[in-house]
């Protein structure tokens, strides 16, 4: 039977399932979820759900994409990257580790030792530098859990540091008060790892298996003796075809293997053991809707509908959030849409979230050596552009392979704090307006890599880009501005007399955290509002307006 009939009549039928996982581990059971109004079906979870309103008013997270990956310091994707013979990674590899048939992922998990991971110090920066929510990453592509798996025998608390990361995390959220978020990505390890059952094409290794395709026999006499590699490389199959993006499309049609049903419940299992053991409020899936999407989408629901319902117990109503990519207009009811790179172009009716990196996801020590982050000045205005739009930046600091944020990414989040310290009230708390913004800017648009916009924008603000939000009772209306006047003069187009949007009496205009009352005359080229000489902050200002 082909893998998505034969998971879909498991699931749906609810009977105990017994499969045998690449490693030989007997897996029963696990997929029954928590009872509640939740079922795992679109429509159920479209009619059932409801966002909550700590996502809706946090508007700023920050991420950890911290994992082994991170410890070679050369960059994202590195398990799968440096398993490609002549590639920047695998030269970087063989230079400092040796050829991957000698060397694989598997040895630098063995080097990661996380020795000066402080998430307590850390997620308090995090927390007085203005993030309301924390996200940390389970598992990657790479297939390691950074928690203590109880079906994924290659995770943190066994392997490398020895430590349960997410849970480390996790009781660093709590002490600070942030609301604790995990991303799980390993959906498509069985895809992405497809390289490491290659070889050397051409020098001295040529010919000689990398490590994909060993098993547990080969580690007698090594470090990892008892261990199957197979349960975290999953390479027990035929490749699929290299080109385009056929390791992430499961369709058979783009040339991707398909995961076979053991594989697919054995994520279930540990997705399911991490939400239940470390409760987290949000689960961001690194999936096209969601995982296994085209094999079969029962994972996926069964999963919301138990995140759901068990959100319920613990609260007595739903909190729980959960992060879904490329959804249609249904899915965006059932769960929160999230734009990888991006932003949407306009205001969406619901809640959603874009998610970015201040560099590469995980750390890569070149582009601190080049000083070539991202900026304070350019978070900022992408930020204010995504909450005018009814969404939320969940912004990725890059940690060091030992555990610890360079001296950039430091300077960077405290500015980033600092000016929300001054402009927050524009921000956190906040709903969209009638419209979002105006000015030159909004009349250039830059395909984002994955959906939607750009996150970020090339083309330089003017003083007549703003970007709007209001209280949610609508009392205070909050302008935005981009850029600085050289004239302390700033014009509102839309609050002109008779405006549609606000065709009442305006009583005063402030700095966003101020009660001075600024100078202002209206008439009908818009709301003209005198500022002081010296604004507070150095990359934007919020200004209040009030009926």
């Amino acid at each position: 039977m082909h893998a998505k009939s034969c998971l879909a009549a498991l699931l749906l039928s609810g009977a105990v399932a017994t499969a045998s996982d690449a490693g030989g581990t007997n897996l029963t059971a696990g997929l029954e979820i928590a009872p509640g109004p939740f079922r795992p079906t679109w429509e159920s979870l479209a009619s059932h759900y409801h966002c909550p309103d700590w996502f809706r008013d946090a508007k700023f997270g920050i991420w950890a994409v911290y994992g082994p990956q991170c410890a070679v310091e050369d960059g994202d994707w590195y398990a799968r990257g440096m398993y490609y013979q002549g590639t920047a990674q695998n030269k970087f590899h063989v230079e400092h580790y040796g050829p991957p048939s000698r060397f694989g992922f598997k040895d630098v998990i063995h080097e990661w030792k996380a020795e000066n991971f402080h998430p307590d110090d850390l997620l308090a920066f995090y927390k007085k530098s203005g993030a309301k929510y924390f996200m940390a990453m389970a598992n990657h592509h790479d297939n390691f859990d950074n928690y203590n798996s109880k079906y994924q025998p290659w995770n943190s608390v066994q392997l490398g540091p020895k430590k349960d990361i997410i849970g480390m995390w996790a009781n660093a959220a709590k002490k600070v008060g942030l609301h604790f978020a995990v991303s799980v990505h390993a959906s498509h390890a069985w895809s992405w790892y497809e390289s490491a059952q290659g070889a050397d094409k051409t020098g001295p290794m040529a010919g000689v298996p990398y490590d994909g395709r060993m098993t547990k026999a080969d580690g007698k006499g090594l470090w990892w003796e008892g261990l199957d590699p197979q349960d975290l490389y999953a390479q027990n199959h035929v490749p699929g075809r290299e080109e385009g993006s056929a390791w992430w499309d499961w369709s058979p049609a783009s040339g991707c293997s398909q995961p076979d049903a053991a594989y697919m419940q054995k994520f279930f299992l540990r997705t399911k053991q991490l939400w239940d053991d470390y409760q987290p409020d949000m689960v961001y899936f690194d999936d096209t809707i969601l995982p296994f999407h085209g094999v079969t989408d029962d994972i996926g629901l069964k999963l919301a509908a138990h995140f759901y319902n068990t959100s319920i117990q613990w609260h007595g109503h739903n909190q729980a959030v959960m992060n879904g990519k490329f959804l249609d207009a249904l899915q965006r009811k059932a769960l929160v849409y999230d734009i990888e790179r991006g932003k949407a172009t306009g205001i969406l009716p619901e809640p959603w979230q874009t998610d970015t990196c201040l560099g590469d996801w995980h750390y890569q020590r070149e582009i601190f050596n080049r000083h070539q982050y991202k900026t304070a000045a350019t978070v900022i205005p992408m930020l204010a552009d995504i909450v005018s739009k009814n969404g939320n930046l969940m912004l990725s600091v890059p940690v060091r392979g030992e555990g610890s944020i360079d001296a950039d990414e430091v300077k960077i989040v405290a500015d980033i704090g600092a000016w929300l310290k001054i402009n927050g009230s524009a921000i956190y708390g906040t709903r969209p307006w009638d419209i979002y913004g105006e000015g030159p800017a909004m009349n250039v648009f830059e395909k984002g890599h994955f959906d939607g916009q750009k996150d970020t924008f090339k083309t330089p603000f003017t003083p007549a880009d703003m970007r709007f939000t209001q209280t949610k009772n609508g009392d205070n209306l909050y302008a935005i501005i981009l850029a600085y006047p050289t004239d302390g003069r700033v014009t509102i187009k839309s609050l002109a007399e008779k405006s549609p949007y606000w065709p009442g009496k305006i009583s005063r205009v402030t700095l966003a955290d101020s009660r001075v009352h600024l100078k202002f005359n209206r008439d009908s080229g818009g709301l003209h509002v005198l500022v002081p000489g010296i604004i507070p902050g150095s990359i934007a200002f919020a200004l209040a307006v009030t009926h």
